[in-house]
């Protein structure tokens, strides 16, 4: 935990980011081999690529773009290969997968661009999202182990934490408007920065809740709370920490009702966030001159409603379509969408929403594949008891709004999707936390 806080700092050096980045990958491999698994070390190194995936992007530690995408299926890959006790593998992600790579062959990409590029970057995302659905589907996993896989998750958001305490100007000297704001996420993509810090708070209180310290020392969980909230809203970005609280709305209701009989001390837990919550929203909508409220009721600096809510998602969402009902059997093509949109626009455009990507890009199997997505979760989690429903549904959520803000730019998505198709069962008796990190 205190390495964390002082790693924010040391990811200022360019060369320590990409040393630090390329040494998690090999000791996370080595782990897994060398354990076998036998601890979900698999599981645990993924979680920590995925929290530390935007880490990395800020801070310059990335060999390649997509390189946490890869490292997680090696990982995952590597884990269903050498572990002793193996687990079913479901065909119908292998299934998915196969649908994936059928719009390959009907990809458009205009010279000079990278077809290579071009594919990978629109398909490493879902591809390391079947690989995530292959091994976590209907793997049994305690409490206990679930919350030590969240808590690998986290580490790397406390590093975020401090590397944005370091990076970022003072807020006095941060020019606040009715847009995301760039400066105060670190220089990065303020939706991937909202997205995962919005995470951090999740896996706070679902420690909280279950009445587990995450630091040992209360205070500091609040605090870290606190501040991740905090930074959370000075990123403007509304898709993220929008996620973020629905997720944990979601979660704190079904978890209520799991725990029927400690409802008083629940909603104490409860009361105690949601006082601290409205007092940070308070301090932040001052600090920033009242833009807070400008950005989240979509008005502009000077306060005009804007007509556009999606900022201009809307359009995008609706080239895809089209090409979906152009080609409504294979669609567009992998990588095609954004240049279909600079014929037409004259802008070079990314797709903002993964679902409507899939439709436009791969016509009816991406229909198929949705649907695919969508129901295999839900039939998953109505099997399972409510603590469990809470944790699964919230894990679904994340997964689903956030590739609809901000589709999958990075490895977060495709990983907590897995962790919405596993079997929670009540706890066993297990290895301290992070001990397989220290293997």
């Amino acid at each position: 935990m205190i390495f964390h806080l002082l790693l924010g700092f040391l990811l200022l050096i360019g060369v320590f980011a990409k040393f630090y980045a390329l040494a998690v990958v090999i000791v996370g491999f080595l782990s897994i081999l060398k354990n076998k698994n036998s601890y979900e070390q698999a599981a645990m190194w993924s979680a920590y690529l995925a929290g530390s995936d935007v880490l990395f992007r800020m801070s310059g530690g990335m060999f390649f773009h997509e390189m946490h995408k890869y490292a997680i299926a090696l990982f995952l890959i590597t884990a269903l290969i050498v572990e002793k006790k193996k687990s079913e593998v479901n065909p119908i992600f292998i299934f998915y997968i196969l649908l994936l790579l059928i719009g390959i062959a009907f990809s458009d990409i205009p010279y000079p661009e990278s077809v290579r590029k071009a594919i990978a970057f629109n398909l490493s995302g879902p591809i390391s999202l079947g690989v995530a659905a292959i091994y976590f589907y209907k793997r049994q996993f305690s409490i206990t182990r679930l919350l030590d896989v969240l808590y690998c998750l986290a580490l790397p958001i406390i590093a975020i934490l401090s590397l944005l305490y370091f990076k970022t100007p003072d807020i006095r000297d941060i020019a606040f408007g009715g847009a995301a704001n760039f400066v105060a996420s670190g220089g990065f993509g303020p939706n991937q920065v909202s997205t995962i810090l919005g995470v951090g708070v999740f896996v706070f209180i679902a420690h909280l809740l279950f009445k587990k310290k995450f630091t040992t020392i209360l205070f500091f969980d609040a605090f870290l709370i606190i501040y991740l909230f905090y930074r959370s809203l000075l990123t403007f970005s509304r898709g993220g920490l929008l996620t973020a609280i629905i997720a944990i709305l979601f979660f704190a209701t079904l978890f209520i009702y799991s725990k029927s009989d400690r409802i008083t001390s629940v909603f104490k837990h409860i009361g105690i966030v949601m006082f601290f919550g409205l007092s940070v929203w308070i301090y932040t909508s001052d600090a920033t001159g009242g833009m807070l409220e400008n950005r989240y009721t979509n008005r502009n600096a000077s306060g005009v409603k804007k007509k556009d809510l999606t900022t201009g998602r809307t359009e995008i969402f609706n080239s895809e379509l089209e090409g979906l009902f152009k080609n409504p059997v294979f669609g567009m093509g992998v990588g095609s969408g954004k240049f279909k949109r600079l014929e037409t626009t004259g802008l070079v455009i990314a797709s903002h929403n993964e679902m409507s990507r899939l439709l436009g890009e791969h016509g009816m199997i991406g229909v198929l594949i949705l649907t695919m997505l969508i129901l295999i979760p839900i039939f998953n989690a109505w099997q399972q008891p409510a603590y469990a429903k809470a944790f699964l549904g919230a894990f679904f959520i994340f997964w689903f709004l956030t590739i609809n803000h901000s589709a999958m730019r990075v490895s977060f998505p495709g990983f907590i999707y897995g962790l919405s198709l596993i079997r929670i069962k009540l706890n066993e008796t297990s290895k301290p936390k992070n001990e397989s990190l220290k293997e």
